[in-house]
This record gives structure tokens, sequence and C-alpha cells, in this order.
């Protein structure tokens, strides 16, 4: 039996928020996309909207050839272990979900493959591309996406675009095309014939919107699948009003903040920064990452993972980049602030040997702790990480892996609190915290100091 490919992707900007999924089928041997399927279903996780683009990839498939097994590569690893039977489904939005995908097509004939986001770019843009329509109060369009024209390798002559678009958006043409892939044949040029040796004429078929079922999604602008009957309708709608005064203030980028897991130094309540002996994570704080790793990755909504350079930071990072099949880059600015002189102290210590040094320090956040960092540098430099990460990853939610300090800092930015209260909150070690950055400069505190998977 042939195979065909599908690749889905998903996307919530706010998760949740305004959401929306994009999936392609892919003729295996030349990767040239068969069928597109997208969709805006309003307010939804990224989750939600991940086993949605799935649903509808895999019905995009059924259309085109129904016999056909089936490779499905995400990059959202949640979806790809569940499916696969590795995780569990414990969501209860997940579990109706994952039912209707694996009702789709009988289990033998689908696999599962995790790929990186860099490898999904085509379900990604359509994902985006459905968002974008759903924002206008609009519908996405089949046929002429900036996916497929990114995809499609270019081509050469008259009228070559519009017939790569054509054998896209045409079922017959599609289905077509999918058979010849599967019979090791290929059709005709501009044509949705196909020659050789188990050729089949192609036919008609039902339309699908591939939409899946999600009661918490409103179903505001319908689905658009590039493989319509001849006359399929498509239905307009008005995308609601989200947020704050139905201001429109784009998608945030998304900062889930981890504190990383105790040190020996830890527990004693010792100062430890970035000046001192770099210590690693203790059985406890490697305890500690495996549990934040496990949250998230039931999530699901991380997308990016950065990391102080220190190594205890760098331990509880890779601790989630494994349950998340990620990569994680290094983030020199989130570096913890350098407690020079203070670095292995207790407080008691410090107040003993420093009083002056501390006392200053704790007047003002342009002092120093003797020989180190005053808390004006730390947020100069935390800022500028900062800005960076959100300029980079705006609409996505990137993990920062960091210390105390970086993370009080970025809240009491955020809140437009002053420096003292950097003094005001607690922070335990693998705490996780959220803030969520629009581009018109404003921030959204979400989350401060959640321990819950640590009990």
């Amino acid at each position: 039996m042939g195979e065909l490919i599908v690749e889905a992707d998903g996307g919530s900007r706010g998760n949740p928020g305004p959401a929306g999924y994009g999936a392609v089928v892919l003729d295996p041997v030349s990767g040239e996309p068969l069928a597109e399927a997208a969709e805006y279903i309003g307010v939804a996780t990224n989750n939600v909207a991940e086993y949605r683009g799935l649903i509808a990839g895999l019905k995009a498939a059924r259309e085109l050839a129904p016999e056909a097994s089936v490779r499905v590569r995400m990059d959202s690893k949640l979806v790809v272990e569940q499916m696969s039977g590795r995780w569990k489904i414990k969501h209860p939005d997940m579990k109706p979900l994952a039912a209707e995908a694996a009702r789709v097509f009988p289990a033998a004939q689908v696999r599962y493959e995790w790929i990186p986001r860099e490898r999904n770019k085509h379900a990604d843009r359509l994902a985006n591309e459905a968002m974008d329509a759903g924002k206008r109060g609009q519908r996405w369009q089949p046929g002429h996406s900036a996916a497929l024209a990114a995809a499609r390798p270019a081509a050469t002559g008259p009228g070559a675009d519009t017939a790569a678009a054509r054998v896209v958006g045409d079922h017959a043409a599609g289905a077509a095309k999918a058979r010849a892939a599967l019979a090791g044949t290929r059709p005709e040029p501009g044509t949705g014939s196909v020659t050789g040796a188990g050729a089949r004429t192609g036919a008609g078929a039902r339309t699908d919107s591939g939409a899946g079922t999600d009661p918490g999604a409103a179903p505001v602008a319908g689905a658009a699948l590039a493989v319509p009957s001849v006359g399929a309708a498509a239905a307009e709608a008005t995308t609601p009003a989200v947020g704050w005064a139905a201001a429109d203030l784009g998608a945030p980028a998304t900062l889930v903040l981890l504190r990383h897991g105790e040190t020996a130094l830890t527990p004693q309540r010792r100062f430890s920064g970035s000046g001192g002996s770099d210590p690693e994570l203790s059985d406890a704080g490697r305890r500690q990452a495996e549990a934040a790793a496990a949250l998230l990755a039931a999530r699901g909504t991380v997308q990016e993972i950065v990391t102080s350079p220190l190594r205890r930071c760098r331990q509880t990072a890779a601790e989630v980049a494994e349950r998340l099949g990620l990569e994680v880059r290094v983030e020199e600015g989130l570096r913890e602030a350098d407690f020079g002189a203070w670095e292995g102290l207790t407080f008691a210590e410090v107040r003993e040997r420093y009083p002056d040094d501390l006392d200053a320090w704790l007047a003002s956040p342009k002092a120093a702790p003797t020989g180190g960092e005053s808390f004006a540098a730390v947020s100069r430099r935390v800022a500028a990480a900062r800005d960076r990460l959100t300029t980079a990853h705006a609409g996505r939610t990137v993990l920062a892996v960091t210390h105390v300090t970086p993370i009080k800092t970025l809240v009491r930015l955020a809140l437009g609190a002053p420096p003292e209260s950097l003094f005001r909150m607690e922070l335990s070690a693998a705490s996780l915290s959220v803030v969520a950055y629009y581009r018109d400069g404003n921030a959204s505190v979400r989350l401060l100091n959640d321990t819950s998977h640590l009990r």
C-alpha cells in the first residue's frame, strides 16, 4: 500500500486566544503539496488548535486516497506522543479530539513522527494565514496561499503558477496526483490525468471542512479545505472582539519564566549568583526540574526554549527540552546577578562582614554588592534580553529558564513597580511565572511563583 504524508500545525495567539490550524498533504516522493486545509477556530489553546490541524490533515488525506497509509509529521511532541499511545491523554479537552483523529483512518494505516518546528513551516504558515484571515473577519482561501507559494518549487513558462495552484485547489486533480503517488506514476504536466500502470480516473468527492469538534472554540469563520467539491460555499462571518475594550493588540510574545531547580546552596538561602562557583542541581533540584518538564509537556504550549548560561539553568532546561523535543538556546542576558564577595554567604554572614555595603544595597538599586553587580545594571541587561526575545518571537510562547533576580525584574518591569518591589516577591525553586508582551509596549503578568507541579 502506498503512503501519503500529512503535516499539521496549530497556534493560539494568547493561549488561550485567537487560534487557527493548518495542514498539508504531500507526495512522499516529490514533496509536492496535494491538498491544503486551514481554519480560524476562534478562541482556543495551542493544543486544541494542533489537534484540529491533525484532524483536518487526516480528513484531507482520506478525501484524496482512503486506502493510503499515512505518515503524520508534527512539531507538537504532545500530540505525536499521545496519538502514538506513549503518553496518556488526561486533559478533558484533548480526549474527544484525539478520539476523532483516531476515527479518520484505521489505526494500522497511520503512524506519527515528531519533526522540529523549522521542518513544519508549510503547516505553520497555513495556521498563521488562517488566524490572520480570522482577524480580518474573513475566511482562509485555498489555492493561492503564501505557504503554497513558498513550498512549491520555482516553475517556468506561461501559466506555470496557475497550473500548480489549480492542482492543489482542485479535488479531482489532487486525488489523481495522490493515486499517482501511491501507484508510482505521475500525472501529465498541467492536467489531472495519470499515465502509467495502475492509473485510475479521478472522481468527485464530498465537501469536508475537517473542522473537528471543540466546544470551547467559537465557530466564527468556517474552515477552508483546498479540495472542495464543485460549488462548495464559503460562509463569511465576523470575528468577535477579544481583549480589553476589543482593542487589537496583536499576538503577544509570551515568556514562561522557570526558575531553576534547587542546588546545594538553595535550602541554606545563600547568595548564589553568576560570580560564584556555578553549582549544579541537587537531587531534589533534578526532581523539581523533571516535575516542571512534565507539566510543560502536558500543557504543550512552549515553542522555544532559552536559558541562562549558568549550569543549574542549563540542566533544568535540558530536562524540559528532552520532554518537548526542542532545542535550547543560551541567552546571556538571563544570567543571575553577580553578588561579588557575597557569593556563597548567608544574609546574616553578609550583615556581619559587609554591613555598610548591605545597607546601601538595600536602600538603592544603584548600589552593588561588594565587588558585584547592582540591580540597576541587572535591570538594563534583562530588559535588553526581554526586547530581543519578544521581538524575535512575537506571537509565540518561549520558555526562559533563569534565576530569581531576572524573573523578579521582568515582573517588576511589566507591572511598572518600583525597584524595592524586588524584595517583596517570593520566588521558589522550579516555580513558574508568565508574562505576555504586546506590540504596543504593554505587558500582562499572568502567573507568579506557581509551584503546583511540585506538590
